[in-house]
């Protein structure tokens, strides 16, 4: 007998998560956390080994033992490599944010690999690893942006930006319309802006360079799903048009008030 679905139910109430919060953290639909902590489904071992690594678990003991209240509240607490009992809770909470936000990147020149190798544990480990103030969850990843199909009047992604990504449950993905993903296909990292969602499971894409048309997408085609939650760019873009007509008519009131004063 597995007593996931009962400490998922239980880390949910001690940790004052949501299902929806909960299965934001770990990339999932809401949905799947109800079906778990009723027992009608179980998660994915790559999603187990996630939730038992973020909360600071073995698997074992996440699936064969049903967890106390008081074993829970010392997920925080890190007792390997010499760590006590007595740590500060705030120091803990400190160590286990910046673990989780440890993220695997990708380089332009690695995306091949990437393709072939995504799955294998062993490659990511050999990655470059970036550290991110985040609050994603455990599973990110970075990509190193080509082109420039997400650029446009000096907004947007330009070339080689590095995009964070969180990671979306192919099961039952959760996508919504105007946000940027990033879609892993045997080929290529399509970045693209979600404009439709379409009959057997297709969506329409579309660049936010008019260059580009739309495109359709049939979502069976992905190996990955991430969704792009934040961008490491070096270019220091200009301010827009509007940006700078704002500015100058700022600067003008600013004059009138000091002649009126």
């Amino acid at each position: 007998m597995s007593y996931v679905g009962k400490n998922i139910r239980k880390i949910r109430t001690v940790k004052k998560l949501s299902q929806a919060a909960f299965a934001e953290l770990f990339g999932l639909a809401r949905p799947s956390v109800g079906a778990y902590e009723e027992g009608r489904s179980e998660p994915k071992m790559e999603t187990l080994i996630q939730i038992a690594h973020y909360f600071g678990l073995s698997v074992d003991l996440l699936l064969t033992k049903e967890l106390t209240v008081n074993e829970l509240y010392h997920f925080d607490i890190f007792q390997q490599h010499g760590a006590t009992e007595t740590a500060a809770p705030e120091q803990s909470t400190a160590l286990a944010d910046l673990q989780s936000a440890v993220t695997p990147f990708v380089p332009a020149d690695r995306l091949l690999e990437y393709i072939v190798q995504h799955h294998k544990a062993s490659f990511l480990d050999t990655l470059p690893q970036l550290t991110f103030p985040h609050k994603l969850g455990p599973t990110t990843r970075a990509f190193e942006i080509v082109g420039a199909e997400m650029q446009h009047q000096q907004q947007g992604l330009r070339h080689q930006d590095v995009v964070l990504c969180r990671r979306v449950d192919l099961v039952e993905p959760t996508l919504r319309v105007h946000r940027v993903y990033a879609f892993l296909t045997q080929s290529r990292l399509l970045v693209r802006r979600l404009a439709e969602r379409l009959p057997n499971n297709t969506v329409r894409l579309r660049a936010d360079n008019p260059d580009y048309g739309a495109e359709e997408f049939v979502l069976d085609q992905a190996l990955e799903i991430w969704e792009v939650r934040g961008v490491f760019t070096m270019h220091l873009r200009p301010p827009s048009t509007i940006e700078a007509r704002i500015a100058r008519l700022e600067s003008q009131i600013e004059e009138l008030l000091a002649r009126l004063g």
